[in-house]
């Protein structure tokens, strides 16, 4: 099983370029990169990734989520669990936290460059009757304030920090399905506006006892066409009897210290810890390649979809 994503081979050319690189400065003797480095970054978002392909789920197929509810994982997609999911995020820059993430989907066509980010957060019934009264906002202030604890993170293992722009979709909320969506953009810090932007583009399926967040990474250049995957698997999902929102009691059920605006506020950037967006870092990379090594990045890429092909 593979996932072929445009994402991914954006990154592997960065591991070539990196090879290179490695060739030409280092001694003839091997040696171990250092901790930190690009050579080491690279090595490990290659492992991550041969881990990935190998603990997925292609589907079609439905997925377990906890005791809570089934994703039904489309044609052309795959799920990867939780344990390599979050090695995968880690090797892309990302602050893990908690238990709460359930795994990674990924898309299978070639033109495919997203990954969407599966978390449970059991934390009770969220009240929904502040989504009439939105402040996009002051919603926006929060987000930001919220990137910097994850920006220290980052710092420390050698990755760019990030800069929270503004709204791609400002938080919608559908009354009905108990789903809500709401999409930021951000790109590194330093960086030209022109430069493309990474997005979050953000799901939640809210439920009796927590909520579901599905939250789409992709750029600033395709989300136009992306963010259909997200609300595909939003509706993919599906609680089981007696977890949905309908099925709570107020008699017995707990209820969650904050509302639905919580979820778009600070307290999504800090529980989450997802405002260290993929794609940022991915096409900081993209950006190095050079016409000269077009020749070995050719043979490469003919190498991996050999690979992909037999896998």
């Amino acid at each position: 099983m593979t996932w072929s994503t445009a994402m991914w081979l954006r990154a592997r050319r960065a591991i070539a370029l990196g090879l290179l690189a490695l060739c030409a400065t280092l001694p003839v003797r091997a040696q171990t990169p250092a901790p930190n480095s690009e050579a080491a970054r690279a090595a490990e978002l290659d492992a991550a990734y041969e881990a990935g392909l190998k603990a997925g789920m292609r589907g079609p197929a439905t997925v377990t989520l906890l005791d809570q509810a089934k994703l039904a994982v489309p044609p052309d997609m795959m799920f990867v669990p939780k344990d390599e999911g979050a090695r995968l995020l880690r090797a892309l820059g990302n602050t893990i936290r908690g238990d709460t993430l359930q795994g990674l989907v990924l898309g299978m066509k070639k033109s495919d460059g997203w990954v969407v980010v599966i978390r449970y957060i059991k934390e009770g019934y969220i009240k929904d009757d502040e989504a009439k009264d939105w402040k996009a906002d002051e919603m926006l202030a929060n987000i930001k304030d919220g990137t910097a604890e994850a920006n220290r993170d980052r710092a420390a293992r050698g990755f760019p920090e990030m800069e929270v722009l503004g709204w791609i979709e400002t938080p919608t909320y559908d009354v009905a399905t108990h789903r809500l969506v709401w999409s930021l953009s951000s790109k590194n810090k330093g960086e030209s506006d022109a430069e493309t932007k990474g997005i979050n583009y953000n799901t939640y399926a809210l439920g009796r006892d927590g909520y579901f967040s599905l939250n789409l990474l992709t750029d600033s250049d395709r989300i136009g066409a992306d963010k259909a995957v997200a609300r595909t698997l939003l509706a993919a999902l599906a609680y089981d009897p007696g977890k949905a929102y309908e099925d709570f009691n107020a008699s017995t059920d707990h209820i969650a210290a904050y509302g639905i605006a919580a979820l778009v506020g600070g307290l999504a950037a800090k529980k989450l810890g997802l405002l260290a967006l993929i794609g940022a870092f991915v096409l900081k990379f993209a950006k190095i390649i050079g016409i000269g090594i077009a020749a070995f990045l050719g043979g490469v890429w003919k190498l991996f979809g050999r690979k992909r092909e037999s896998a």
